[in-house]
């Protein structure tokens, strides 16, 4: 098995609907693991054109009740390879999405709502 770190900063919430029960968010997404395939000598990391990322193994990574999402490519796909000389790979995302947030506005406008954002991954 691989381990996986992963962190998660969500740079803005752009909407909000009561009507379809979801909300918009643009997050940054990280993922750092190592892969011994990619050890090379060296004292420096190497970032990689995000194209790149066809050619390496990555985590399935998903966003539980994401309605819908995109990746961000103004001007290029903004994503980050960065490849360490043990190893350790650095793969960074920016996305938004669209979450499904189910709430209860029964005791409006005196309720409060929580919605979470779940990443899981697929076993393969």
């Amino acid at each position: 098995p691989v381990s996986i770190g992963m962190s998660l900063d969500i740079a803005s919430i752009d909407t909000i609907s009561e009507i379809n029960m979801d909300y918009t968010a643009t997050i940054f997404l990280r993922q750092r693991w190592t892969d011994e395939r990619l050890c090379f000598d060296g004292n420096k990391s190497l970032s990689l054109d995000g194209r790149l990322v066809e050619m390496l193994w990555v985590p399935d990574t998903f966003i539980v009740d994401s309605k819908k999402s995109f990746l961000h490519d103004i001007t290029v796909e903004n994503r980050l390879i960065r490849i360490y000389p043990n190893g350790t790979v650095l793969y960074a995302l920016r996305i938004t999405t669209t979450v499904a947030c189910s709430m209860d506005l029964t005791k409006y406008p005196m309720d409060k709502q929580t919605c979470t954002l779940q990443l899981e991954s697929c076993k393969t």
